[in-house]
């Protein structure tokens, strides 16, 4: 009869994945306490709208930049050394930070830089990172997978970490920066311990930058579903971006809730998205992924009008929890199409195509929220953001069917 630790985690997926899915659970946990702590720094250090939401912008701007490199980076090198390369950097900042908290030195634009160079060093972790489980374990076992590090990511970096994260920060501003550089730097000695399989073919000599970045796109635009999931998460994200990036302005002023409080939204929302990933193979299995993409961007249209419209925390609580469900639903559905679907030499690069079309949305969004947030309040975001899903849901509606059960 099988363990309940080869149940959870069966042996066939391997040692070196056990390895990564233990790095990518300690470090979803140090950057889930940053989640909350980030945002709550830069407000306790000013009280300007626009540099509150360029928190945000920093934290989206870095993929955008960067993210098309980190793709043909990881498509031409050692994927691990990669991962542990860009974690260390950012062991290097977070220490820096730290130092800079503990001597009482730290400005607001400081803390701006540092949080902006952290972002940009997991550009590259995150999407080198993302192309090695299909490395470690079979196409058929690509699910399961993703399941167990999707169950990380719910649980300790939107779960378990904003609240960790806003507890320490009320205790001290420097702790959650220390806890997560610790965090951090045990992910990278867990990842050491990861074996890559030798390449199936001999390594083509590289053919440029920009060449190898156009395949990439390429590629993108001429697979239906794929390019869909791209073209929808680009532009709902300009609405998303615009909303989330004043989301601790709005936690405080309209919700009336401390630095724990504005942690607990992110947890609630956490608490939706293990119902949804839950929930995900018996919803698929009835259900088209285009008509479930077609019920997200409603539940993400209706969640920004409902925020627009409640000033108590007893409405909006549950609203996050139904937002959380849908996120990790559409979240789920855009990687194992991905990955099931991108030849393992491309992984990285049509994996940047689409880290550009998630951050190039939020970096314009969260311009757009900071703006308006400055001259009309906190609700205008919100208000935008229902405006402009509702026009881009109607726009958008006929594309959405060309998501597919079959992903070959």
């Amino acid at each position: 009869m099988p363990t309940v630790a080869e149940h959870v985690l069966p042996a066939r997926l391997g040692s070196s994945f056990r390895w990564l899915l233990a790095s990518s659970w300690v470090s979803n946990l140090g950057d889930g306490i940053a989640v909350a702590a980030g945002p709550l720094l830069v407000a306790g250090l000013t009280d300007d709208p626009f540099l509150i939401s360029m928190a945000a912008l920093l934290r989206w701007l870095p993929p955008l930049l960067f993210g098309l490199h980190a793709g043909v980076l990881s498509d031409r090198h050692d994927r691990r050394r990669i991962v542990m390369f860009a974690d260390g950097s950012r062991v290097v900042v977070l220490a820096a930070l730290v130092a800079a908290l503990a001597t009482d030195r730290l400005t607001a634009a400081g803390a701006l830089v540092a949080l902006g160079l952290i972002a940009s060093a997991e550009v590259y972790a995150d999407n080198t990172g993302s192309t090695l489980a299909p490395m470690l374990v079979h196409r058929d076992d690509l699910a399961l997978a993703n399941a167990r590090m999707q169950f990380g990511f719910l649980t300790l970096n939107q779960l378990a970490g904003p609240p960790i994260g806003a507890f320490l920060f009320a205790a001290g501003y420097v702790w959650p920066f220390l806890t997560q550089g610790v965090l951090v730097l045990a992910g990278v000695l867990l990842v050491a311990r990861v074996r890559l399989p030798p390449p199936s073919t001999a390594a083509a000599e590289p053919a440029g930058a920009w060449r190898e970045v156009r395949e990439g796109v390429a590629w993108t635009v001429r697979h239906p579903a794929v390019r869909t999931l791209v073209l929808t998460i680009l532009i709902f994200n300009f609405t998303f971006g615009a909303a989330w990036s004043v989301l601790v302005i709005y936690a405080s002023e309209r919700l009336g809730l401390g630095p724990t409080g504005f942690g607990l939204l992110t947890t609630v929302s956490a608490v939706g998205g293990l119902l949804g990933t839950g929930l995900y193979g018996w919803i698929t299995a009835r259900v088209s992924l285009g008509n479930v993409m077609r019920v997200g961007l409603i539940i993400e249209t209706v969640t920004h009008l409902a925020l627009a419209l409640t000033t108590t925390p007893w409405v909006a609580m549950p609203v996050f929890f139904v937002f959380g469900a849908h996120a990790f639903i559409w979240g789920t559905t855009s990687v194992t199409v991905r990955q099931r679907a991108v030849p393992t030499a491309l992984q990285g690069r049509v994996s940047s195509v689409n880290t550009i079309g998630v951050f190039g949305g939020l970096v314009v969004g969260s311009t757009i929220g900071g703006t308006l947030a400055s001259h009309w309040g906190v609700t205008a975001p919100f208000w935008f953001a229902f405006g402009g899903s509702a026009v881009f849901l109607v726009l958008l509606w006929p594309q959405l069917t060309r998501i597919a059960h079959g992903d070959a």
